[in-house]
């Protein structure tokens, strides 16, 4: 029966692979425990971009530059802050040029603007995009090569000039990461660049300048958020201070994300929804992240998906995957999440995690389908998705190329509605 040995070849190869990269990643992760990841220096509360000023104008720097975009520039949200630091005496200068997926020729462009301008620090002001392009522009400044050498692990010699954040939106924890995303068009995909040193020194939480988001901005930015806890808390790297961070950020979420999406204006709301989206980033800087983001990352490298909607998207389909090796911390995160009680069995409680999170989505109207996925596609996305999450992140349950583009396939428009979350698929029915 040769068509039955060839499947038996196959899945015995992917389980010895499998198991490989498993033993590869958790080494990895005893290694990964005893590096230093600094923690900025957290202002939190209305106000608090203007205190940042304050701080930093006291710091004695030659001339800053604010990297932001024009949207935020237009809005007057940067008047706080740049008040600040004109009464502290502090030279600044604003590049405000900033597009989604932070490109790397945009990048360069902040890079010579730094450079000609005579900065020797930077204050990211903004959400991802800018937070991302900021870091890289610290660190290639301060090392420079291509941007395309940088990509990778530790890959500069010299620490980046200093970096301080006020965030925009409560969703990617780059104020608090070690990591920064960037795009790379030419090729169409998203490079990262991991270095500690790039940890901002300080950052404010300013919920003041949240209230203006879009509700569709505040869901997707508060499912990304909830994504960084979520795989930081199902991988193989957690600690006992990422387990904690984890479960802290998933509760405020679902407490609060449902609240700031309806009422925009709500600073409590939105300050819990920013602690939330700190917290996770301080798991998942610690613990890493899994299949979702690496998925999410092709997706945005091919289609330019803004990266909280591509997780949203993907979370409930990789999670359902994941559940034979993730329940008991499936029905922790239940728990945490007030969907379930601990009286009740971990088989129960994963469950209703998984319905609670499918329930959530469709609550902020996140889509169940990428409009821009397309079939041809898949392989090639699956692809590289395998390849960056096996070579970096600590995932639960590991997938083949075949099962990473049967994950993927779910998310396709044209998806078959028996495919689609329990939850959601009541609701449109």
């Amino acid at each position: 029966f040769p068509e039955e040995k060839s499947l038996l070849s196959d899945l015995l190869s992917d389980s010895v692979r499998a198991a490989g990269l498993g033993a590869l990643m958790k080494g990895a992760g005893l290694v990964t425990r005893f590096i230093p990841i600094p923690q900025p220096t957290l202002l939190v509360g209305p106000g608090s971009s203007g205190r940042l000023g304050q701080a930093i104008a006291g710091f004695g720097h030659r001339r800053i530059l604010i990297v932001t975009d024009g949207i935020i520039s237009k809005l007057g949200l940067l008047r706080s802050l740049t008040d600040a630091l004109a009464a502290g005496g502090a030279d600044y200068v604003v590049f405000d040029e900033i597009t989604p997926d932070a490109p790397i020729p945009l990048i360069e462009k902040g890079i010579e603007f730094f450079k000609g301008h005579g900065c020797d620090a930077i204050v990211a002001f903004g959400g991802g995009s800018s937070m991302d392009a900021s870091k890289a522009i610290a660190l290639a400044v301060a090392n420079p090569k291509p941007l395309r050498d940088l990509a990778g692990y530790l890959k500069g010699l010299h620490s980046p000039v200093k970096i301080y954040a006020v965030p925009t939106t409560a969703g990617t924890g780059s104020e608090v990461t070690v990591a920064a995303v960037i795009s790379d068009p030419d090729a169409q995909k998203k490079m990262v660049i991991v270095d500690p040193r790039l940890v901002p020194k300080m950052a404010a939480l300013d919920p003041c300048l949240m209230t203006g988001l879009p509700p569709q901005i505040t869901a997707a930015t508060g499912i990304d958020a909830l994504t960084h806890a979520v795989e930081a808390f199902v991988g193989n790297w957690t600690t006992p201070y990422s387990d904690g961070m984890a479960l802290a950020a998933v509760g405020l979420i679902f407490e609060n994300l449902r609240v700031a999406y309806n009422d925009g204006k709500n600073l409590e709301a939105r300050e819990k929804m920013a602690l939330a989206s700190t917290y996770a980033g301080f798991a998942f800087t610690r613990a890493n992240v899994g299949y979702v983001h690496a998925i999410a990352h092709q997706f945005g490298g091919k289609y330019h998906t803004p990266h909280g909607l591509a997780n949203a998207i993907m979370l409930p389909y990789v999670l359902r995957y994941s559940l034979p090796a993730i329940t008991e911390r499936l029905a922790l995160l239940a728990v945490r999440a007030k969907v379930g009680s601990e009286d009740q069995a971990p088989e129960v409680l994963a469950e209703k995690f998984l319905e609670a999170v499918d329930q959530l989505n469709a609550d902020l109207g996140i889509p169940t389908f990428l409009v821009a996925l397309r079939e041809a596609d898949i392989p090639d996305l699956a692809r590289a998705a395998c390849r960056e999450a096996h070579t970096g992140y600590p995932v639960p349950r590991y997938m083949s190329q075949e099962v990473c583009e049967g994950i993927i396939r779910q998310a396709l428009p044209e998806a078959p509605a028996k495919r689609r979350p329990a939850a959601r698929r009541k609701k449109a029915e």
